[in-house]
């Protein structure tokens, strides 16, 4: 952020804390707190709003309009005394700015009150009070905070996503794994304690930061633009500069400085608005404002903010609380797909099946669906922020530049492990920082529960904490969970109290079934080196090859998300749009993609950044096609290589398709052990059913010997050039590394030779049956014995019951030798020192 925009933004909190003197933490809804030990209060939607019916809400002007905050709310209270101040006792002015006096609309939404001048700046009415480039004025007046902290949130850099594909590109961006360009330059506050959090977390992040320097880095620069009409030269000469162009025309259009693409599906607001309006999915305004357009797309489906477990929405007949998970799948739809992917929705080929009058299924964010099982907490009412935390959305004020490195949480800060209670874990369990620190996970004090909230978090809603908050693996505590005895209670935002039983319960309670005791007791090595989601993942899209053209042939032009979000931040006439409709920031080239095949069972494992094993989909793995402005190629179906020497490659550098490590957000029970232990992809040998990619297929009349007669047959399947394998493959049997796997953190990787070794079960079967019939002498008279009396196993549980009564009788037949050897050695030494005696 700007020196200006930290001043405006100091100056803006400390004008909203002297203007009244109830001003002061009067805007925030004050946490609801209930007496420890007791039970969260009863849930009843308010009733509507009654307006005043002067100045913003005066018949003819925006009588019907929703409240922002329903009534008893305390943000509402402090909106309406503030703006009685300025003439407009229903508040509007003190987000919106204008002239609540005036009866003339041109007048009315233009200048400010006398005395928010300071406040709303120069521009003085905000159609869109939470856009990013004017929010220091409106949203900061009171979280002031959030305000400073979104300019280097995730989801405002982008950074991760940037670094991803230029690293595919080959684009030099320093160092390989440097993580350089954001959508725009920002950088880290000059004080460390300035990072939102408790002391615990700060000092957490100080060290996870130390570990990863190419992460989370002290400052971003601009993503580079994309060449201009007069540098298509350029592209002939180094065909990786149409990476901007791609990026910025398809990768950027969903980050928080701009409204974004105005498609079925996407519809959203921008800065703070982006997550808390409610947006449908065609966009068009349902609320009960004459004024406001309902057939415009484009527009909130009410005017009320959505957030917290008591900020009260209706739309129609319908309150309800939270942020929806289809506000977060506006974004959250491509890329790793963990917001449709939650929803149990998969992207299919086909737009099947038929819809009334014989069409086709109406396109969701340009794409169409299968429906798919559902994340095991969406099923039971749990929306995204239930999980992740206020500094995973809104960031903690610095830089985080890729997912695994902004979020917080881990499955095991609720659930625990068969061992221990979340609160007796360590802080950083599960968060390590790579494959050597995980046996450092292990260690460290117990990290309790909070007894007090950061006043950050006070501002929302709270569960009473009866026996403590639930702390996140980097030492927050999380506001909505609470410790009650030996079991979790979880108060979604949605408004549902779920009762969560810790693994350590259920194991002293006996109430883990066998195949969980097998995998997380028995086999403890899973829980110390596995994440949780590895086994429990149902499925996960897989979007195996993507073909990426860019064309600048024929003035072929694109629309320019980042210049769109920079004309916000630089023009003064463009700062307070609310979206960008109409801007000419259109740039060379047109960007169109192809896949090769998509899958969803049981994904390939490698090694995230944490060290742990985790499942992989594929990420950039992008095959570039580059048209010049002449309409020749300048490159065809080409992967560009990473640097010498990286990514498990030789001088040449390795292909830069990569596979990703995920949470991919498809929870439910636990995938079979053979899944694993007896599959190839898994193991990460790839799905294994297509010929290499690197020659073309040509499919023509042909003699059997494959001569191919007609002197017209042309390539049916073009080549991939270097693509030797499949897609799917990660490595071969010898462990040599065929792609790349995640290029964040260094230390993620494909299974190592050891972990595929220990994982390797596939063909055990032939152990048994290779001795079964007839093997032996002693085998084959069982197996008579047991046609004979119709005892052979059939079926699965029979098959399970007869290895499991083998291995009981070997194992104490083998006690048994071994306890009658002792007792004859025993016997025998015993013996022979009587013998000496009588002699």
């Amino acid at each position: 952020m700007s020196d200006r925009m930290r001043s405006v933004a100091v100056i803006t909190g400390l004008a909203a804390l002297t203007i009244t003197g109830v001003w002061t933490g009067a805007c925030r809804d004050e946490p609801r707190v209930t007496p420890i030990g007791t039970v969260a209060e009863p849930r009843e939607p308010p009733p509507p709003v009654e307006w005043s019916q002067q100045g913003c809400t005066a018949v003819g002007c925006h009588a019907g309009v929703e409240a922002i905050r329903p009534p008893g709310s305390g943000m509402l209270a402090a909106l309406r005394e503030r703006g009685s101040a300025f003439g407009d006792p229903d508040g509007c002015v003190v987000c919106h700015g204008g002239d609540p006096a005036a009866t003339d609309p041109s007048l009315a939404h233009q200048g400010a009150p006398a005395g928010l001048e300071a406040e709303q700046g120069p521009e003085g009415f905000y159609p869109d009070p939470a856009s990013p480039w004017i929010n220091e004025r409106t949203c900061g007046q009171c979280h002031a905070e959030l305000v400073r902290a979104q300019w280097n949130s995730l989801m405002m850099t982008e950074a991760g996503k940037i670094q991803g594909t230029t690293w595919s590109f080959g684009a030099p961006a320093g160092d390989s794994y440097e993580h350089r360009w954001a959508n725009y330059p920002t950088e880290n506050p000059e004080d460390d304690n300035a990072r939102q959090g408790t002391a615990a977390y700060r000092e957490y992040m100080a060290k996870k930061s130390a570990a990863h320097p190419n992460i989370f880095v002290q400052a971003h620069e601009g993503v580079p633009d994309a060449p201009a009409w007069d540098e298509l030269s350029t592209v002939v000469e180094d065909p990786q500069r149409s990476v901007f162009t791609y990026i910025r025309a398809e990768c950027q259009r969903c980050h928080l400085g701009v409204k974004g693409r105005p498609k079925r599906g996407d519809f959203r607001g921008m800065g703070c608005g982006a997550c808390h309006l409610p947006y449908g999915n065609e966009g068009l305004y349902e609320g009960g404002d004459a004024t406001i357009s309902a057939s415009e797309p484009g527009r909130p489906l009410v005017h009320t903010i959505q957030g917290t477990r008591d900020a009260w929405v209706r739309v129609h007949e319908t309150d309800y609380t939270g942020v929806p998970v289809e506000t977060c799948t506006t974004c959250h739809n491509r890329g790793k797909r963990i917001g449709v992917s939650y929803q149990g929705l998969m992207e299919a080929a086909w737009a099947s099946p038929y819809t009334e009058g014989g069409g086709g299924q109406l396109g969701l964010h340009s794409k169409h669906y299968v429906a798919m099982e559902q994340d095991v907490h969406y099923q039971r009412g749990m929306l995204c922020q239930d999980c992740h935390t206020s500094g995973d959305v809104h960031g903690d004020g610095f830089i985080a530049a890729a997912n695994l490195a902004a979020i917080e949480i881990e499955c095991t800060d609720c659930h625990g492990t068969p061992g221990a209670y979340p609160w007796e874990l360590p802080l950083g369990w599960g968060d390590e920082d790579g494959r050597g620190a995980l046996s450092e996970g292990s260690k460290g004090p117990a990290r309790g529960v909070a007894h007090e909230l950061p006043e950050y978090l006070r501002r929302g809603w709270a569960a009473p904490g009866q026996d403590g908050w639930v702390l996140t693996a980097r030492g927050n505590p999380m506001p909505e969970i609470e410790r009650v005895g030996d079991r979790v209670l979880v108060h979604t935002a949605g408004g549902a109290d779920l009762w969560l039983e810790p693994l350590k319960r259920k194991v002293e309670q006996g109430t883990l079934s066998p195949e969980a005791r097998v995998a997380m007791v028995h086999a403890g090595k899973h829980i110390e080196t596995m994440e949780c989601y590895a086994c429990h993942a149902g499925w996960a899209p897989q979007c195996y090859g993507c073909h990426v053209k860019v064309s600048y042939a024929g003035g072929a032009r694109s629309f320019d998300w980042v210049a769109a979000g920079r004309a916000h931040q630089q023009s003064p006439e463009h700062r307070k749009d609310r979206g960008e409709q109409g801007y000419q920031t259109f740039m060379p080239g047109e960007v169109t993609e192809m896949r090769s095949f998509m899958r969803w069972e049981d994904p390939p494992l490698g090694v995230n950044g944490e060290g742990r094993v985790s499942p992989l989909v594929p990420g950039c793995q992008v095959s570039v096609t580059v048209v010049g402005e002449d309409g020749q190629e300048v490159v065809r179906n080409q992967i560009f290589r990473t640097p010498a020497h990286t990514e498990g490659a030789g001088a040449q550098g390795q292909l830069g398709i990569d596979m990703s490590p995920i949470q991919p957000h498809t929870i439910g029970k636990a995938r079979s052990c053979e899944s694993c232990h007896g599959s190839a992809k898994a193991m990460g040998y790839g799905i294994g059913f297509t010929r290499p990619w690197d020659t073309a297929k040509v499919v023509e009349l042909a003699t059997a010997d494959g001569t191919v007669l007609s002197r017209n047959a042309r390539a049916q399947i073009e080549a991939v050039q270097g693509l030797v394998s499949d897609w799917s493959a990660v490595v071969d049997e010898q462990g040599q590394q065929l792609q790349t796997v995640g290029h964040h953190f260094d230390g993620s990787g494909p299974l190592s030779d050891e972990q595929r070794r220990a994982m390797d079960r596939s063909n055990v079967c032939v152990a048994c049956h290779e001795q079964i019939p007839s093997g032996s002498l002693a085998v084959s008279a069982l197996h008579h014995m047991a046609a004979v009396s119709g005892r052979l196993p059939t079926s699965n549980a029979e098959h399970r019951s007869l290895l499991r009564s083998i291995l009981l009788t070997s194992a104490w037949a083998q006690m048994g030798a071994g306890a009658l050897l002792m007792l004859g050695v025993l016997g025998g030494v015993r013996w022979w020192r009587r013998r000496r005696r009588s002699a």
